[in-house]
């Protein structure tokens, strides 16, 4: 890899784990109410790239569940765990999609998986089970079970997606605006009486993130995410990824203070370690692992 490409990954990371920390301070810190947040955030995507919209790609029905899986499902999810969870624990446990898309891809596209990728997805749960436990008694964390669920449907997008053809990169990103904006706005209309009014009250803080998200995350970093993956093979971009939850971690402890002792720090060592056994190997995971590492910011 280019030192150039390199620099430019590292920044794409940088955007991915810097956007985890902005979503956390207007959900949680501002009060904004997360799908309420979401939708606006689609709502701009859907605007910036609705000439890719058509023509529609087939199965047009599997493109619109892809599309809610990925972004209405996977975001409205995310965004609620945060109102609770750290963006470093979030960082973490959002790697179960690895193992997620792993054992989907089992079921639906006849993937196989050998003895090392299954100590990769063990690994990887043992990880995030760590981060979700509560060892304050036998409760669990509810946010991080909401990013749990947001992983699971992300992964079950990017291996649908897997069975669509040919569609581009801004092409994805249309029609996951298009298909969220809908089901997020009438949510939050019927779940959050008065959200607009916490969005004013931000005022241009919130335009300034729903901005960031919208356009340099969805549409440049993404895009950008993309090009690398077409000049270079899956098994070299997957485990440098991996400097987004590293970054996320850096980040949180920094800015939002996120308690990170040692039980947070075995999680991540197992979780991270995990991620990189299966990004490893070769096989038709990989490139659904670098797809759904995209979708998940």
């Amino acid at each position: 890899m280019s030192l150039r490409d390199f620099g430019l990954l590292v920044l794409i990371c940088l955007i991915w784990a810097s956007n985890n920390i902005v979503s956390k301070i207007v959900v949680a810190h501002w009060g904004v109410p997360p799908l309420f947040y979401a939708a606006v955030r689609f709502a701009l995507v859907a605007a910036v790239t609705l000439p890719w919209l058509l023509p529609a790609p087939r199965p047009t029905w599997r493109m619109l569940v892809v599309g809610v899986l990925m972004g209405a499902g996977g975001f409205a999810l995310l965004f609620m765990g945060f109102k609770t969870a750290s963006p470093s624990a979030a960082a973490v446990v959002v790697q179960a999609g690895v193992p997620f898309t792993t054992l989907l891809s089992v079921l639906m596209l006849g993937e196989k998986i050998h003895w090392r990728r299954g100590v990769g997805i063990a690994l990887t749960l043992a990880g995030a089970l760590i981060v979700i436990w509560n060892p304050h008694g036998f409760s669990l964390s509810v946010g991080l079970w909401l990013v749990v669920a947001s992983a699971l449907a992300g992964s079950l997008g990017a291996v649908m997606m897997k069975q669509i053809q040919r569609v581009k990169p801004l092409q994805l990103q249309a029609w996951v605006g298009f298909t969220s904006v809908w089901l997020l706005a009438a949510a939050s209309l019927a779940l959050e009486p008065g959200a607009s009014d916490k969005a004013f009250e931000a005022g241009w803080p919130f335009v300034a993130a729903v901005a960031y998200s919208a356009l340099v995350v969805s549409v440049i970093a993404h895009t950008g995410y993309y090009g690398l993956i077409q000049r270079y093979e899956a098994n070299l971009i997957a485990p440098l990824t991996l400097m987004t939850p590293l970054m996320t971690i850096g980040l949180g402890v920094a800015i939002t203070h996120d308690h990170f002792d040692l039980r947070m720090g075995l999680g991540a060592a197992l979780a991270l370690a995990g991620v990189l056994i299966v990004a490893l190997r070769r096989n038709q995971v990989t490139p659904l692992l670098m797809f759904l590492k995209d979708r998940s910011q």
